[in-house]
Order: C-alpha cells, then structure tokens, then sequence
C-alpha cells in the first residue's frame, strides 16, 4: 500500500513520536508500505509521523546516495542516537514532506545508535556520512524536527512563502499528499 505522504503544517509531524510496540501493528505490512510509499516518492527515508503514523520508526535506503556497497537498506525501531560526533559537514537536504524546498544543513558527520530491526533484535551500531546524515533526519521526524528548523536568518524568511504554499496544499508532486485540514 502506497500511503499519502504527509504535508508540511500537518501538526502529526511537529509531535514527539511515541514508542512502537510488538503487538500494535502488522510490522511486516507496515515495513512493506513505508518502503513502497518512500520508493514511490524517490525518497531515501521515510519516518511513520511522514505517513500519519505518530510512532518511533522509520526506513532508510541510503544505496542511492552512497558510493556502491556503502549505503544501507533498514528499518530503526524504537531508536536511540547515543553519540554524534566527528566533524560537521554541510548537505543539501530536502523532505518529501516538504517538496521543492532545499537547504544547507550542518549535521556531525557520524553517530552511534541503537535501535530494533523488523525481527525485533536489538542492534547497537557507528554510521558515517551519507547514511549518518539519512538517519539523523529521520530521527529528527521521529522528535518532532524538520530540517527547515535548522534554516536561519534570511534564507529562513525567504522560504516563508513556499512553506505556507505547502500548507495550504498549493504545490505539485509526483507522489499523493496528505494535506492539513482547513479549519
């Protein structure tokens, strides 16, 4: 299943997402759709508040960004960044939840985390460079962070417009949205 992906302004994504358990969802089939809906969009990542979803979860892809054999394809339940450390670096990031708008971000260029896989085994483990930089994003979904919240000053004011565009559900995508109801 394909779902619509959630739309900035949506106030599921500014909520701290809570703790996933064993038996409260079909895992496989949710993994499954989060894969689909993130393939469908051309994304790398995609974290369960983006599908409406207010739980700690999220998927990764990072072998599109990554030099061949150093991306990884996973899913991070429940996770927990114990460290973020190394120089910091600067990216272009954009958000499916947030099209058509990009900016530079500073984020520690490797992080330690530990987190539950689809099986529910426990995993403790260092990523570096693009995957750090996937995760760190999808971690920030699942803490009620956007990447624009990074942005400051004038590039910040300058993307007022376009973010309260998307807001309102003015903005073409490839992929359905979920926009923020009118009240």
């Amino acid at each position: 299943m394909i779902y619509p992906i959630v739309a900035y302004g949506d106030n599921i994504l500014r909520k701290e997402a809570e703790e996933f358990h064993r038996d409260s969802e079909d895992l496989t089939k949710l993994v499954e759709s989060m894969y689909d809906t993130m393939n469908n969009a051309n994304g790398v990542g995609l974290a369960a508040p983006q599908i409406g979803l207010s739980k700690r979860l999220f998927v990764i892809d990072s072998t599109k960004m990554e030099e061949e054999g150093k991306g990884i394809k996973r899913v991070f339940i429940n996770p927990e960044i114990l460290d973020e450390y190394g120089d910091e670096w600067d990216f272009e990031e954009g958000c499916l939840s947030i099209p058509d708008v990009h900016g530079d971000i500073l984020r520690p260029e490797k992080l330690t985390i530990r987190y539950f896989d689809e099986l529910w085994n426990e995993h403790e483990e260092e990523f570096d460079e693009m995957t750090a930089r996937v995760i760190q994003h999808e971690y920030d979904h699942l803490n009620g962070v956007l990447f624009t919240d990074y942005i400051k000053g004038l590039k910040k004011q300058m993307l007022r417009a376009k973010l309260l565009n998307i807001s309102k559900g003015t903005v073409k995508t490839d992929y359905r949205m979920r926009f923020p109801s009118k009240k």
